[in-house]
């Protein structure tokens, strides 16, 4: 790569850090759409980021997933908390871009300097996320904020990649969904970290919560001791408790985050190189292919890859 785009990387990556928001929105750009550019910017906030607490939302659709972030954003800054907020949206067929859009999601917040908002589209990714979410979650790190707040798209049978990103994964229920039989097909029972049963003011809501308790007493290990939290996001009920379970439940893993973090951040490498090789096989048969004819496309992929890394 020459000089002058890691020059131009660099001054972005000063006036993230310097808090400039205009700055941070071309950066979350240039991270989610990948390339040389956002590689050089997050090769420069390198040394900036580890140091935000991450809490991933996820959970079906019906849920109330939005409602309850802009309930605990509202308990966080009664507190004095700045959040940032990376709310991945279903893809636009038209567009291609985020179907909601930062401009009418949690609009209460949109004048207050101690919260941001970010909407990205999924892309058709079906992890819940998009690719780009842990580098986008890596900007807002670096730009000094100092909570993340990561909701899924709500695709309700994929959404485990949430855990490979966030320091904790609360999987969000309500009542008359199917939740529970859904958890498990779904495999979002088995990384929460926090159940929360939203609606909690509906009569069959106590039901909903019973059932996923029988449910944790099937899990293994450490698992068995997370707890349900009975909330209703549109009034209020039961967030505060929620804010403080949080909260503790950071301040428990904070001396592990960082070795987690790194484990976390390989698997996604290896992920995306993964998908790159398949990038770069594209088009070719693969299936007519000879064993030691496969193994020398795979080869020579592997090194093209290796030489754009050092550049």
């Amino acid at each position: 790569m020459s000089t002058e785009p890691t020059s131009r990387a660099e001054r972005l990556a000063q006036r993230v850090r310097d808090g400039d928001r205009r700055a941070l929105g071309r950066a979350l750009t240039l991270a989610e759409n990948g390339g040389e550019d956002g590689k050089a910017l997050l090769d420069a906030l390198r040394g900036d980021i580890g140091r935000a607490r991450v809490i991933g939302f996820t959970g079906p659709p019906g849920a109330g997933k939005s409602t309850l972030v802009d309930a605990l954003i509202h308990e966080w800054r009664r507190k004095g908390q700045p959040v940032a907020v990376l709310a991945v949206d279903p893809v636009s067929p038209i567009s291609g871009g985020a179907v909601l859009g930062d401009r009418t999601r949690m609009g209460a917040h949109s004048l207050d300097d101690g919260v941001f908002i970010r909407s990205v589209s999924a892309r058709g990714h079906l992890g819940g996320l998009c690719l780009a979410a842990q580098d986008m979650a890596d900007v807002m790190d670096a730009a000094g904020w100092p909570l993340i707040l990561i909701e899924t798209v709500g695709a309700g049978q994929s959404e485990t990649e949430i855990s490979q990103v966030a320091d904790l994964s609360v999987v969000i229920s309500a009542p008359g969904l199917g939740d529970e039989l859904q958890a498990i097909k779904a495999g979002i029972l088995e990384i929460a970290d926090v159940l929360v049963v939203n609606k909690a003011d509906r009569d069959d809501a106590e039901q909903t919560a019973k059932h996923l308790e029988a449910m944790l007493s099937l899990r293994a290990g450490d698992k068995q001791g997370v707890s349900v939290l009975r909330v209703a996001a549109s009034t209020g009920l039961g967030v505060a408790e929620l804010c403080r379970v949080l909260d503790d439940r950071l301040e428990a893993a904070g001396t592990d985050r960082a070795a987690r973090r790194n484990a976390r951040k390989l698997a996604i490498e290896v992920q995306r190189l993964a998908g790159r090789i398949t990038e770069s096989i594209a088009g070719k048969d693969i299936g007519s292919l000879e064993p030691e004819e496969l193994e020398r496309v795979v080869k020579q992929s592997l090194a093209a890859l290796a030489a754009g890394s050092r550049n």
